[in-house]
């Protein structure tokens, strides 16, 4: 009897044990979502930033290719040193 009563009180305690820890798995799913979520929304700030730079970048970068003729090969504007001073 008594060693039933032992075994008994394990499992009541393995049990308890199992609940905790589903406890503490479900609070770290919580976590790592709320985490997913945060990084989800920067993400999506950060891409919308960059477009805007990008929009802004062809924005100025347009009067620059149409002033100056690039290389049909390389893309690289034939004349470097006139590019640089315009852009310094």
């Amino acid at each position: 009897m008594e060693a039933i009563k032992k075994k008994m009180q394990m499992l009541k305690l393995d049990k308890e044990n199992a609940i905790d820890r589903a406890e503490q798995a479900e609070s770290d799913k919580k976590a790592a979502e709320d985490k997913c979520k945060q990084l989800e929304d920067e993400l999506l700030a950060l891409q919308k930033k960059l477009k805007g730079t990008e929009d802004e970048l062809d924005k100025y970068s347009e009067p620059c290719i149409n002033v100056f003729p690039t290389h049909s090969v390389t893309g690289r504007p034939k004349d470097v040193k006139r590019l640089q001073c315009a852009i310094f």
